[in-house]
């Protein structure tokens, strides 16, 4: 299945979209193991694809890669001023909010990584030492 097409199926598509091809991935292993079939090529393909389904469907979840049919439903709605609307702009909103959460925990991450690199030099200074002491 191509990304474009990925893209444009809804959550409950997606989901069950993931399901059967891990369930096929799972039957071709079995297969292969067997010795019934050499499909390395659908192997690679299936882990794709599903690898694609899983980053789009997190994407999604994060807000990240352009407007999903929800949101694009949403900003219409909200042009008409509906009561509809009002709900569809709350679910953005609260949509929006989970991914600015998302943000800083990320940079602690990069934090982390950042103070455990001066460690790693330290580290590399005292071997140096030791290797000078030893000549």
């Amino acid at each position: 299945m191509e990304l474009a097409k990925i893209r444009n199926l809804s959550a409950e598509e997606l989901k069950h979209q993931e399901k059967t091809s891990a369930e096929q991935l799972f039957r071709l292993r079995f297969q292969v193991a067997m010795g019934q079939n050499d499909g390395v090529k659908k192997l690679r393909q299936l882990r794709k694809e599903i690898a694609q389904i899983k980053t789009v469907a997190r994407e999604r979840e994060l807000g990240i890669h352009g407007e999903t049919k929800e949101m694009k439903q949403a900003a219409s709605a909200a042009e008409t001023k509906t009561p509809k609307a009002k709900q569809a702009a709350a679910v953005v909103e609260a949509k929006a909010e989970k991914v600015e959460e998302a943000a800083p925990a990320s940079e602690t991450k990069t934090r982390k990584t950042k103070k455990a690199a001066p460690a790693a030099e330290t580290k590399k200074t005292k071997s140096e030492k030791a290797k000078g002491a030893r000549k």
